[in-house]
Order: structure tokens, then C-alpha cells, then sequence
């Protein structure tokens, strides 16, 4: 008994704690017209609950009575209709509705209820989902409309909004946010994320099958969104985040976001997951109220939120009305039509501030205070300013280990994330890890297993620049079959091309060149490099060089020649001054007054004939007639021996420097010796493959018309000529290259160049004129000849309809003003290491090389070494050979004595 009187007591308190004593005032009575979905009854308990706690607060002066109509959204004429009767039996009992309390969501039966509110201008406060101009039917209202027809945002309407703060802050370029049946986001098609730079998908969850969910999640992943937003009850959550963990998308590749109106935490059958989590909680001033009319008055709905925004709603709609009976504003002459009545014309006219009425309520909230506008439409704007919480759940075998708070948000349409430490949220985004696609190709992709991703170069100099603007990772792989991407007569595509439109990759990565037909299938970002167009590699010419190459500027029996004249002119001198009576050996009294005194023996006369041949000259002639005539005719040849020898020394080393039979295209086309031909499905073989096409086209159109019997013998007089007016250049090459054969890699064409015979004969290869300069830049043997020809710039390819492509312009723009391409260009041309300096070649404008010239040189040092030879061995003679013997001098001394 003791027990029971307690309880009694402590009620009786807690009532009056509830139910403030005051004086006695007078009651108004409202009536309410509550229209309603079926699958809203959440928000009818709620009205219940408010009216309750009129019923049982006669301090605050009300009494509420009630009619209530459910509907549903989807059957709106016998929605209306049910309205209507209601409504019209209201008039009929004298019981005219002050105001309709509209707890319809969506759908074309809540869009009934507001053109039947605005139809016959009825008070109205709407709790339906909509943001500004989204209730179509309230869309055109006049001032006077807008101050009674009313319409309050319902939390399930404003949650999502977070998830503009989330992407914004994040920098997310892709999100899927997959909701219930709880959250109504058709309108939010439009709204949620406008004019933010993110490919997003809204999508209701299809099923609570696993199986159906996992399909569903598949086909979000196959559009490469890595950010997932769930947006439901928390059994949704669960079932999502289950399936997710079946498919393995808990990772560093993906981010997953839960925003759920419910109490509780989440949970799942997760391996390892990270989830951000946001829910609501209740306003700290409303924390005390929202627990005692939970327990007074057995609002136990959940949402909890859900719940307490319908009874606020309600409970601040009975007093707005009894402020204006109250205080008189409330017109005494409040004309109402029925339904039957209402032609279209007979809109009654309202003088009723509704508007204001409900925006002055002080009434302490449930859970939130609402935010109102004031100087400002309500409708579309208005919403319960609630607080979220934004916590790090860490999941691990099924079992939470933890979580993180993050921070905050506040309910709004732009309000931003209030974080606690900004760079912590940045570690549960999901890290967007690229796909690349490349050909390896130098200096633009080098392998390079050493380098953090395995390749290095040009493109990945630019790639790592463009992600210090855009933030993301990738991860880089080879084309499977090696090419950059050619279409075939079906129209099907290869290489990196392929890749893209598969969507087995991101983005295409390469010295890529932009073509029409690629364009088509794939997007281009602008170029970053150069035009680029097709030129020649060949063989660098090599002029021989040789030691004694004067020596061969005449023929070996020309030399034996010469040296048999020498050797017989010298013997014939000898002969003649010894048996020439006029010869100085044979007249030394005649000739002993003479300065200059020459004995032609056998060596004098190779010596002078030796001599003769040189600028320094014979020295004295002989002096006998014979000898001179002789004489005279060895000078006069070896005049022209010399004068000979020179100028064909001069002209032979200038011919051996003139050998360039190719300088263009042309000049390859008209020639037969070197074969030629472009890489197999690279774009230089396109080129010529098309160009033929062109040609072969073109002869069938002047065929036709040449021979097309309906012109007059005038019209075929002005076709008629002897030859084919245009070239057919392309054609011939084309079949040249293809009897020739089509390498199918670089490496096999620069073999087959470097194979070639001599730069006259052999091999050129036609390829991008990038990757013949770079061998050209790194070999001594190779040579870049003729002008470049079908110029296309290079870009980076991504998939058809990627952000990608504008978030790569402009990266790719910023990096050309601040000059950062020349300078990647700099570092893999100008200052690359594998670059070779070669040694110099001769060209016409230099002088003879010590190769060809080194050979007089190594004649100087015989000839000196050939004199030292000589003075030892005179040296020699002189010494020992004519030193006196013993003998000799015993027999001399035996002699004298004698």
C-alpha cells in the first residue's frame, strides 16, 4: 500500500511539473482537418500525442477536434474524393476547419491535397517533402496565399542535405546514394548536388534479398563509383553494408557513408569496414522535454525525430490558431465553399496572417527548435534545425572495435560539415585510385622496375604534376596487346582505345595521338604535347676512312707505274753521265771552276729524281746535254704526276662526303633499292593505308565519270585526257610497304634500319617523328631525314563522358602557364641521360679528317725512322767497318822498317 501511495505521489508531482497551475482562462476550440497517407501513421500517432497533451494541459486554453482522412499517394481521385465528403460534412455540421494539418509525403495524391487546399484557400500546414518550388500544385501562389498555405520540411527531407556538405568537403568526383522507403528523394534528383563537379546516381534500394542488393551494388561499381551513401533505416543499412562485404568493396578504393533517422548504432557481418556514420540528436535545451512526453504521453514512435517533428508541427499549428482567435485576427467572416461548389472561378479571398502566427509560437520544441525564415517564403525553406552527429564506426569480424567522433552537422540546405579536426575526415574518403592504361614507348613510358609504379618518363613526370592538382592515385598497366587503339573494318577496336571503352581503365596514358575517328569513341583532354607528324628513319651514311687514303686516289698499277719510271729515268741519268764525253765525271778540268760540282752516280740520280718530285726541286742538273733533256722530262712528268694526283685527291674526298640519296618522302617513293614501311596498326600505317584508299577512291569517281554514258559527247570531250589527273604516289608506297612487310614492334624496325646495307640500300622505317628523334638522340648509327608530314597533337584519352576531362584541362592549363611541360620537355630531350654524343661526321664545309689524312703523318715518322736507321748504320761503317785490323797494322809497321 506504502508502495502504491508513492507511486500515486510521484505522479501527481511529475503532472504537475507537466501541467503548469495558472488561472483560469477561456478554451479555445479548433477544428482540424488532418489528411494523411496510408504508410505515414507515425505521423498520426504524433497528432494524437499533441492533442493529448492539449487535452491534458487546459492551461494552455485548447481543445482541439479533430477529422481525419487517410489516403492513398498513388490513388488521388478517390483520395480527393474521401477528402471532399469529409470536408463537406464538416461545413454541413456547422464545424468549419480553422486549419488542415497536411501529413501527406509525396506523389501525385499529396499534390491532390495542396490543389484542393489552394482551390477553396484553406489554412493549411503541410509537413510534405519538398524544398523551394518542388510542390508543384503551391508553385504559382499569390502574396495572400502564401501567408496560410504553409509547408515545413520533415527531417527525412533534410538529412540528405548532409551529403552535399560530404561530397563538398571531400572533393568527391562520384557518389551513389542508395535509400529506402523512409526518405523520399525524387525531388532530390535535381537539388542534392547541383552545380557541384561530382557523377553521382540516386537509386532506391530494390529489394532486401542479399543476392538482389549485391547485383545492385555490382552494377553501381561498374560505373567506377567508389563513394557509396546509404540513406535508410538501419536494418537498410545492415543489409547494404552485408551485401558489400559479400562483393569486397571495404577498402582503400572505396568510402562508405550511413545517414540514418534512427537511434542506435550500426552494424553488419563486415570483415573490416570504416564507416562514417551521421545521426541526429536531440537539441540540448529539448533533451529534458523530449523524455517526459515520451514517458508521459507514450510517444514511442521511431523515429524518434520523425515523431517529435509531427507533434511540434501539430502542437505549434493549435497555437498559432488560438493566437489569432485570441487576439481578434482571425476574420469573423471566414467565407468556405464546398467542394460541389467550387467551379474553378470562386476561389474565396483570405485576409489571414497564418504565417506570422506561426513563426511568433514560443512554445518550447520536442526535439529542435524549426527554422523560419523571416523574410522569406516559408514554403520549401522551413525545416527542424536538428544536430548530427559524424562518427568513424570501425567494424571488424562482425563486431564494432570502436568509434571516432569526427565532428558535426547542423540540419540546413547549405550548412557545411563543424569538424574537430578537418584532416582526420580526409582518412575516410575513398582514395581515388585510377585506372591507367599505357605503350610502353621512350622517353613518354619507360619500365622501370625500380620506380614507385614501375614505369617512368615523360607521361609520368606529367601524370604525377596533374594529380598535385586533381588529388587522386592511379595504378598503371600495359595495353594486353601493345597497341595504342586502331578500329578494323567492323568497326571493333584494340589497344589502349579498347581499354577505355570496355571501362577496363580510366584514363589512356601514352604518346597517344588525337584522331577523328578515336574522338568518337573516347574523350581527348587538351594536348600537352607538341604536333607531332610522321617522319624517316634511316641509316646514317658513313663515309670510309682510311689511313693511306691518299694512297688511293690512284690505282695500284699507276703506283708501280710511277715507281718503275722513277727507278728507270734514275738508272737511265746514271748511264748517261758516266758515258756522256760532256758529263762532269768525264770533264772534271772543265768544270773546276764551277761553284756547284755534282758526280751523277747511281744514288745521286734516284736522290735528284727523288727530289725532283717535290717543291724543294732536284738541285744542279747534270751537265751533259743528254742528261738534261732527261732531266727536263722527268720534271715535265712529275708535274703531271702531282698536278693530277692533287686534284683527284681533292675530288675524291669530296665525292666520298656527297652520298644522301634520300632527303623526303619523295625521294623514297621514287626509288627502289631502300624498302620502307610504318609499325602495323600504328597511325602512321593508318595514314598511308587511308591515303591509298583516298587515291584508289578518287580513280574510281573519274572512272565513272569519265565513262558514264548519260553525258553528252561536249560533257565527256571536257573528261577527256591522256592521263590520270591525279597522283597515285600513296598507292604505290602502300603496296610497296606491304610487299616490303610491316614491322610489329619499334624494336624490330630499328633492326631492320640498322641492317641495312649502307644508307642507300636497306631499310627506312616511317614512324611518329618522337620516337625517331629519341633513337636518333640515343644512337650514332641512325638518321632522321625529310620533314615531318601528317601532324597530330598528343593527349591524354578517358572514357566517353568522363569528369576526368575537365578536371584534366584544367590541370593541364595551369601546368602550361607556369611553363612546368617545357621544362618535363627539357629534362627527357635536351638533358636526357641515355642521350650519346656522337662524333662528329664529315660534311662538306670541313677539311679532310686525320682518319684519311693520318697516313702522311705515319710516312713522316717511317721516313724518320727509317734516317735514324741509317745513321746507325753509317755510323757503324764509319767506325768499325773501316777501323784498321792487327794484321794490317803489324804488316804496315814490318814494312816501314824495311
Amino acid at each position: 500500500m506504502a508502495n502504491m501511495f508513492e507511486m500515486k505521489f510521484v505522479f501527481a508531482i511529475y503532472s504537475l511539473y507537466l501541467i503548469p497551475i495558472t488561472v483560469a482562462q477561456t478554451t479555445q476550440n479548433i477544428n482540424v482537418l488532418l489528411v494523411n497517407e496510408e504508410n505515414n501513421a507515425l505521423a498520426e500517432k504524433s497528432f494524437e500525442v499533441a492533442k493529448e497533451y492539449v487535452r491534458r494541459n487546459p492551461s494552455l486554453g485548447l481543445a482541439v477536434d479533430p477529422v481525419v482522412v487517410v489516403g492513398n499517394r498513388t490513388d488521388a481521385k478517390a483520395f480527393l474524393e474521401n477528402v471532399c465528403r469529409k470536408y463537406n460534412d464538416m461545413l454541413s455540421a456547422k464545424k468549419t476547419p480553422h486549419v488542415i494539418l497536411d501529413f501527406t509525403m509525396t506523389g501525385v495524391g499529396s499534390e491532390t491535397i495542396k490543389s484542393f487546399t489552394a482551390a477553396l484557400a484553406l489554412p493549411t500546414i503541410s509537413g510534405s517533402f519538398g524544398q523551394a518550388g518542388d510542390l508543384r500544385q503551391w508553385r504559382s501562389l499569390n502574396a495572400n496565399q502564401t501567408k496560410f498555405l504553409l509547408q515545413v520540411m520533415p527531417p527525412a527531407d533534410i538529412l540528405p542535405e548532409s551529403i552535399r556538405a560530404i561530397v563538398t568537403k571531400q572533393d568527391i568526383t562520384n557518389a551513389a546514394i542508395i535509400f529506402d522507403e523512409f526518405f523520399v528523394m525524387d525531388h532530390k534528383y535535381k537539388s542534392l548536388l547541383q552545380n557541384i563537379p561530382t557523377r553521382h546516381v540516386i537509386t532506391p534500394v530494390k529489394s532486401f534479398n542479399k543476392d538482389e542488393i549485391k547485383a545492385q551494388l555490382r552494377s553501381l561499381r561498374e560505373l567506377d563509383i567508389v563513394n557509396f551513401f546509404v540513406v535508410g533505416s538501419l536494418r537498410t543499412i545492415k543489409n547494404v553494408l552485408d551485401a558489400a562485404n559479400d562483393n569486397q568493396y571495404f577498402g582503400r578504393k572505396t568510402a562508405w557513408f550511413a545517414l540514418s533517422l534512427d537511434k542506435g548504432d550500426i552494424s553488419c557481418g563486415c570483415k573490416d569496414a570504416t564507416i562514417v556514420y551521421m545521426r541526429p540528436t536531440p537539441d540540448a535545451k529539448s533533451r529534458d522535454r523530449l523524455g517526459k512526453i515520451k514517458t508521459t504521453y507514450s510517444m514511442n514512435g521511431e523515429p524518434e525525430i520523425t515523431s517529435a517533428f509531427y507533434f511540434d508541427l501539430s502542437l505549434r499549428t493549435f497555437l498559432a490558431i488560438k493566437s489569432l482567435l485570441d487576439s481578434g485576427k482571425w476574420p469573423s467572416d471566414m467565407k468556405y465553399i464546398n467542394c460541389d461548389d467550387y467551379d474553378g472561378k470562386n476561389t474565396p479571398d483570405r485576409a489571414l496572417d497564418l504565417k506570422s502566427a506561426f513563426q511568433e509560437v514560443k512554445e518550447t520544441p520536442a526535439y529542435a527548435p524549426f527554422f523560419i525564415p523571416e523574410d522569406d517564403l516559408i514554403n520549401g525553406r522551413s525545416y527542424m534545425e536538428f544536430n548530427t552527429d559524424l562518427t568513424a564506426v570501425t567494424i571488424k569480424d562482425g563486431a564494432s572495435i570502436g568509434s571516432k567522433s569526427l565532428g558535426s552537422w547542423k540540419a540546413g540546405l547549405s550548412n557545411p560539415l563543424l569538424l574537430t579536426d578537418p584532416d582526420n575526415m580526409s582518412d575516410y574518403s575513398a582514395q581515388l585510385v585510377y585506372r591507367i592504361v599505357t605503350v610502353e614507348q621512350q622517353p613518354f613510358i619507360i619500365r622501370d622496375d625500380e620506380a614507385p609504379k614501375g614505369f617512368k618518363g615523360y607521361c609520368i613526370d606529367l601524370i604525377e604534376e596533374i594529380r598535385q592538382i586533381v588529388k587522386f592515385d592511379y595504378e598503371i598497366s600495359l595495353s594486353p596487346d601493345g597497341n595504342f587503339g586502331t578500329m578494323d573494318e567492323n568497326g571493333n577496336w584494340n589497344g589502349v582505345i579498347k581499354e577505355l571503352i570496355e571501362k577496363r581503365a580510366d584514363i589512356g596514358l601514352t604518346s597517344l595521338s588525337v584522331m577523328a575517328e578515336r574522338e568518337n569513341v573516347v574523350d581527348f583532354t587538351v594536348p600537352y604535347y607538341d604536333l607531332v607528324g610522321i617522319t624517316i628513319l634511316m641509316k646514317l651514311p658513313r663515309t670510309p676512312t682510311s689511313l693511306f687514303k691518299f694512297l688511293t686516289v690512284l690505282e695500284n698499277d699507276v703506283w708501280l707505274s710511277i715507281l718503275a719510271a722513277y727507278f728507270f729515268t734514275s738508272f737511265l741519268m746514271w748511264v748517261f753521265d758516266k758515258w756522256s764525253p760532256y758529263s762532269y765525271q768525264n770533264n772534271r778540268e772543265k768544270y773546276k771552276d764551277d761553284e756547284e760540282k755534282r758526280e751523277f752516280t747511281l744514288k745521286e740520280c734516284l736522290w735528284f729524281c727523288m727530289t725532283s718530285l717535290t717543291p724543294q726541286g732536284g738541285g744542279e742538273a747534270p751537265k751533259n746535254l743528254s742528261g738534261r733533256l732527261l732531266a727536263a722530262t722527268w720534271w715535265l712528268f712529275g708535274f703531271i704526276i702531282i698536278a693530277s694526283y692533287t686534284a683527284n685527291l681533292a675530288a675524291f674526298l669530296t665525292v666520298s662526303r656527297l652520298d644522301t640519296p634520300i632527303e623526303s618522302l619523295d625521294d623514297l617513293s621514287k626509288q627502289y633499292k631502300i624498302q620502307y614501311a610504318p609499325l602495323n596498326g600504328s597511325s602512321a600505317m593508318t595514314y598511308f593505308e587511308r591515303m591509298a584508299n583516298i587515291e584508289v577512291r578518287f580513280y574510281e569517281i573519274w572512272k565513272e565519270m569519265s565513262l558514264n554514258d548519260s553525258l553528252s559527247d561536249v560533257e565527256r570531250a571536257k573528261l577527256a585526257v591522256w592521263d590520270y589527273p591525279v597522283s597515285d604516289k600513296y598507292s604505290k608506297m602502300w603496296q610497296a610497304m606491304k610487299e616490303a612487310g610491316l614491322p610489329n614492334s619499334i624494336e624490330e624496325a630499328i633492326e631492320r634500319v640498322r641492317s641495312s646495307k649502307s644508307s642507300s640500300e636497306g631499310f627506312a622505317w616511317l614512324g611518329d617523328a618522337t620516337d625517331v628523334r629519341y633513337y636518333v638522340l640515343t644512337s650514332c648509327d641512325l638518321q632522321m631525314v625529310g620533314d615531318e608530314f601528317s601532324r597530330k597533337p598528343y593527349a591524354i584519352a578517358v572514357q566517353q563522358g568522363s569528369p576526368l576531362k575537365d578536371q584534366f584541362n584544367n590541370a593541364i592549363l595551369q601546368l602550361l602557364n607556369k611553363r612546368k611541360l617545357e621544362k618535363l620537355k627539357e629534362n627527357w630531350w635536351n638533358n636526357n641521360p641515355k642521350a650519346i654524343k656522337c662524333e662528329k661526321q664529315d660534311d662538306q664545309s670541313d677539311g679532310i679528317s686525320i682518319q684519311n689524312i693520318g697516313g702522311v703523318f705515319i710516312v713522316i715518322f717511317m721516313g724518320i725512322g727509317l734516317a735514324c736507321v741509317t745513321l746507325g748504320v753509317e755510323y757503324w761503317w764509319y767506325k768499325w767497318r773501316k777501323r784498321p785490323t792487327i794484321g794490317e797494322i803489324t804488316q804496315v809497321m814490318c814494312g816501314n822498317l824495311y
